[in-house]
């Protein structure tokens, strides 16, 4: 007696669109020879499936335990079915009727099969640029709407030839329903043009871009989610005149490099850096310099550290196939300006700065940064987050309504939720600069869209001079909930675990408003995720100037030199008095007597500076958080911390600065290195945060430790604090998906929101 056959209905949700589901759903249902269909919807994909139990049973084991590489499984929904009269197991066209809800696969990077055909003189798509499969190549990027089918994409324009439309139609063929397919003689072509816009008629235009690139010119280069401005990073001149004409002082600038072994002539690497490095998301890893290592030094200045990324577009490998086998690959834009996506935008902005072009015709949608992480505490953290991670969602613990935080004023990002997921932005910028509030705007529009999501809630910044907050403030018809920043940042972090109960967070940075009208940003909270307590601060001093005393550093080293000494600080025997005019510490001290322009600040980020300009490290930034980063990186291990103490009063701790201060003085003016007095600095953070937490702990009961904030960049303090706080047995929580910095706020605020909602 054979087995009845039953049908089955599989609705599935996640990252399901153009990373070859369909086809490996068909193949899955050949291999157990049963009938039905599977389709796109807006929502993910349904699969209608017939045939033996055991068969059917057999499919739903491998459709979720090995799905495609690229794939990711959100949920299974299975539903009986009658039975109907059917003899094969097709692809059905896409339905885009429903809500859409389906999830979208980030840009990919090329994968080794199309690589390995791409070098092969006798395949049809040798040193093809834009060879591509289901398992690779541009998707978020390139998509106008979903589901995710060629005409909702900038491939809409490329009619494929027989030959791929052979391919794309076979259900064996690896790009089968491969959305981007295309070759040489049905796809985007690659051109080179010189900055005054004329065409270059050469038969190899990549060809001729190396030879440029090897006689040191600046070459644009057309890439996934944006231009880049390439140069050859082993040419001083050239990076020093790529540096001029960007008007980038100082800022370290990405390199790209073929291969592992290529990166380990200049660079070191653990095995952990290399994962991420080879993986296909291949963002920029921050990776320790080696010494000599043969890059020019105008690349990464007074920097420990290279920022590294290998090829990830056929492209790339091209460029890197011959020398230069380094190249400098920075972002193609003005500096403080998003980055350029489209031909004619890239002509008009930086045709005073590139030499040559090479451009290629497939539209960029949506542009995406490079991502940039660093390694920190034994993990991979991210930096900057965008391409090869975005749009994929953060789940959450619970469901929450539709929200759209609009994040913070610098490093802005800004997410979305539906039902139990998180959708947060790629990086977008600094709001101040109009082209960037532009793409800031352009952002929510498209994510909304495609994402199909209508908000209720919209949450911002309780700054009332951010951009944000005032785009908040003409959204109509929604709710409107302001979430105070480092109630915002240590949210963040408790979503990335899935915490609830009450934390005690530390949240380190630059600026955040406060309540009081103050600039935070250096305080000890107790959270949850609808309010938040401060118990403890680092004592507000004078910001000198106001934003000018973030961009100058001396202007915070005087602020802390009056607070510790007031008028003896003239009679210091300190070489940073000698390098500073008289007369203008003479107006900074009145400044702060008078509270001309000096508002009050807690941030820990200040006190980086002035201790870095102290140093003499450090007396004008060209970018943020340059002096402290070049302080974490002239410090040495040391075990003596320098002096600290704290007030408190009816258990709340006021942290304070001057005899931290006093002591760098004394050690600087008896002729301490440099790198010993970064290193004792460091020390004496750990050991006070250390200490002082513990109380707190003590004081509330509460064991969770969460850290965030831009200052938990600096990896040495992290570690640091890391070390110690597990050691008097806390628990602690760092952020790993998002960044600690402002670009993870946004996830915060949407999570304080849904909680006040």
């Amino acid at each position: 007696m054979t087995s009845p056959i039953i049908a089955r209905r599989f609705e599935i949700q996640g990252i399901v669109q153009g990373v070859g589901f369909r086809p490996h759903v068909y193949q899955l249902a050949t291999k157990y020879h049963l009938t039905g269909s599977v389709a796109n919807t807006s929502a993910g994909v349904i699969i209608h499936a017939q045939g033996l139990p055991e068969a059917i049973d057999a499919f739903h084991h491998d459709l979720v335990k090995h799905p495609p590489p690229l794939a990711h499984i959100a949920t299974v929904n299975v539903y009986q079915q009658a039975p109907e009269k059917l003899e094969v197991f097709a692809i059905t066209k896409s339905d885009g009727v429903n809500e859409k809800s389906a999830l979208i696969a980030p840009d990919t990077s090329v994968c080794e099969d199309c690589r390995q055909e791409m070098f092969d003189p006798d395949d049809r798509r040798y040193r093809y640029p834009f060879i591509n499969c289901t398992n690779c190549g541009p998707r978020y990027t390139n998509i106008d709407d979903i589901p995710y089918d060629r005409p909702n994409t900038s491939m809409r324009e490329f009619e494929m030839c027989p030959a791929c439309q052979a391919e794309y139609d076979d259900p064996t063929d690896r790009r089968f329903h491969a959305q981007p397919n295309a070759c040489p003689g049905c796809g985007p072509q690659v051109t080179l043009f010189d900055h005054r816009h004329r065409l270059l008629e050469d038969a190899d235009p990549v060809q001729k871009a190396i030879d440029l690139l090897t006689e040191g010119y600046i070459v644009a280069i057309k890439g996934l989610g944006g231009f880049h401005l390439a140069v050859d990073a082993t040419n001083e001149t050239a990076v020093a005149r790529l540096r001029q004409r960007k008007i980038r002082e100082e800022k370290p600038l990405a390199l790209m490099t073929a291969d592992l072994t290529s990166i380990r002539r200049f660079a070191l690497v653990t095995d952990m850096e290399a994962s991420v490095l080879t993986s296909r998301q291949r963002p920029i890893v921050l990776l320790r310099k080696r010494i000599p290592n043969g890059i020019a030094p105008s690349v990464a200045p007074r920097s420990n550290d290279f920022g590294v990324m290998l090829p990830y577009t056929p492209l790339h490998y091209l460029l890197l196939d011959r020398e230069p086998s380094v190249l400098v690959m920075t972002s193609g834009n003005r500096t403080d300006e998003p980055i350029a996506i489209a031909n004619d935008d890239a002509f008009d902005r930086l045709a005073d700065i590139a030499d040559y072009f090479l451009v290629h015709n497939r539209d960029i949608y949506l542009r995406s940064d490079d991502s940039l992480v660093r390694p920190a505490a034994g993990v991979i953290r991210p930096i900057r987050r965008a391409r090869g991670y975005v749009p994929v969602p953060f789940f959450l613990h619970c469901e929450v309504p539709p929200i759209l935080a609009l994040g913070a004023e610098l490093k802005n990002t800004v997410c979305l939720t539906k039902a139990d997921r998180a959708f947060i932005s790629q990086h977008i910028g600094d709001l101040e600069n109009v082209a960037t509030h532009r793409f800031f705007e352009k952002t929510i529009d498209h994510l909304t869209r495609i994402l199909d999501i209508r908000p209720e809630i919209v949450a911002c910044d309780m700054h009332p001079n951010y951009l944000s907050t005032d785009y908040a403030r003409k959204m109509s018809g929604m709710t409107k909930i302001m979430v105070q920043h480092h109630h915002a940042h240590i949210v963040s972090a408790m979503t990335e675990h899935g915490l609830s109960e009450p934390v005690i967070g530390l949240a380190f940075d630059g600026t955040g408003y406060g309540p009081d009208g103050h600039v935070w940003g250096g305080e000890i909270l107790i959270v949850t995720p609808d309010a938040f307590k401060r118990v403890a601060q680092l004592a507000y001093v004078s910001m000198p100037g106001s934003t000018a005393a973030i961009r100058e550093p001396w202007r915070m080293a005087i602020s802390y030199l009056d607070a510790a000494f007031g008028d003896d600080l003239w009679n210091l025997n300190l070489p940073f008095m000698e390098q500073i005019d008289p007369e203008k510490i003479d107006i900074i001290r009145r400044m702060i007597i008078r509270g001309l322009n000096t508002p009050q600040t807690s941030s820990l980020g200040r006190l980086f500076d002035g201790v870095a300009a102290l140093a003499g490290i450090r007396h004008r930034v060209t970018f943020e958080g340059q002096a402290a980063m070049e302080l974490e990186g002239m410090a040495v291990e040391t075990k003596a911390p320098y002096s600290y103490e704290w007030e408190e009063t009816g258990g709340y701790y006021l942290m304070r600065p001057e005899p931290i201060i006093r002591d760098v003085v004394e050690s600087l003016v008896a002729g301490v290195s440099v790198e010993i007095v970064a290193g004792r600095f460091h020390t004496t953070l750990v050991r006070m945060f250390t200490e002082l937490t513990f109380r707190i702990s003590q004081d509330c009961g509460i064991n969770r430790i969460v850290l965030s904030g831009g200052v938990f960049q600096n990896a040495r303090l992290l570690t640091g604090l890391i070390d110690t706080l597990y050691a008097k047995g806390l628990k602690v929580y760092t952020h790993s998906i998002v960044p600690t910095n402002d670009g993870g706020i946004c996830l915060g605020q949407a999570m304080v929101a849904a909680a006040l909602a």
